[in-house]
């Protein structure tokens, strides 16, 4: 991964802080440049678009009753 800076006018910086208030929860600047960076490439046909993050249930569950408590174990078996 690279490593870059860059440096924000007051009303991009501005209007970042905004949207990261609106959210309801703390957003990373790192987080948010990186997606509309994303955003943008992929409106431009540069790269995919990013899929968004969906977990589908089980229709009857696992049969498993440990999964919320052993979620780690059950998550790194490969």
């Amino acid at each position: 991964m690279k490593r870059v800076s860059i440096t924000l006018d007051g009303q991009l910086e501005a209007a970042l802080a905004a949207y990261g208030k609106r959210q309801g929860v703390p957003l990373v600047l790192t987080s948010m440049v990186r997606a509309a960076l994303y955003e943008y490439l992929a409106r431009r046909g540069v790269v995919a678009p990013l899929k968004p993050f969906q977990i589908t249930a089980a229709k009857k569950g696992s049969g498993k009753r440990d999964v919320s408590r052993n979620h780690d174990q059950y998550l790194s078996r490969t």
